[in-house]
């Protein structure tokens, strides 16, 4: 849901040149600035390095839930997989912008007791270290979603009809999917004032 809606804001917005998708399947979007990679193993993508090159930012947008996951192979996915896509964008764009989407309650330290929440943090810390130009963590608590899009989690339609509410008593956890794709955008040419983007923090960088 959040690939395909920062992908959306990408598209309309008229400061982003191009855009570059490298996903298992094909997304379905076509568009006259879009490229797309379909490439089975993400875990190698030596053979697509001249293709990865001269890009401004990333969008990491990938991920997965962790219900019902051990440790072990949650953590494939969401710290190697993401910390051998980055450390390649790393070496071959060093004035990259790197975005990565966690989510709220990510723990910094690592030793919580929540098993996604040290993961993530373990994730954000690795990926601080990285020589980007700048790396954002995204931190989103609930997301409401953009009306169209087709890859929208039946868990926030259920709750979409709450969202004004839900933005009036928890503003500091509520953002649109929008504002997130714009923020993401926005950090491209902002220095914003902290790398660990809370929903607050999201919606501040969103504005024009």
């Amino acid at each position: 849901m959040v690939g395909e809606g920062v992908l959306h804001e990408c598209l309309l917005n008229p400061d982003v040149e191009r855009v570059l998708v490298v996903n298992r399947t094909p997304c379905g979007v076509s568009h006259a600035k879009l490229s797309e990679i379909v490439h089975g193993d993400l875990f190698d993508l030596s053979e697509l390095e001249p293709q990865l090159r001269g890009f401004d930012a990333c969008f990491f947008c990938l991920g997965v839930s962790s219900v019902g996951m051990s440790e072990q192979a949650y953590s494939r996915v969401t710290y190697d997989l993401t910390l051998y896509v980055a450390e390649l964008l790393a070496k071959l764009n060093p004035e990259m912008v790197f975005c990565y989407v966690t989510g709220s309650g990510t723990d910094s330290t690592e030793q919580g007791r929540s098993m996604w929440a040290r993961v993530k943090g373990r994730t954000e810390n690795r990926l601080l270290q990285l020589p980007f130009k700048r790396a954002y963590m995204f931190r989103p608590g609930y997301i409401h979603p953009i009306k169209g899009l087709k890859n929208t989690h039946g868990y926030y339609k259920a709750l979409s009809w709450m969202y004004p509410a839900l933005r009036l008593l928890l503003p500091k956890h509520v953002i649109t999917l929008k504002e997130l794709g714009r923020a993401m955008i926005n950090s491209v040419t902002t220095d914003y004032e902290s790398s660990i983007l809370e929903s607050k923090d999201i919606a501040k960088l969103a504005k024009p």
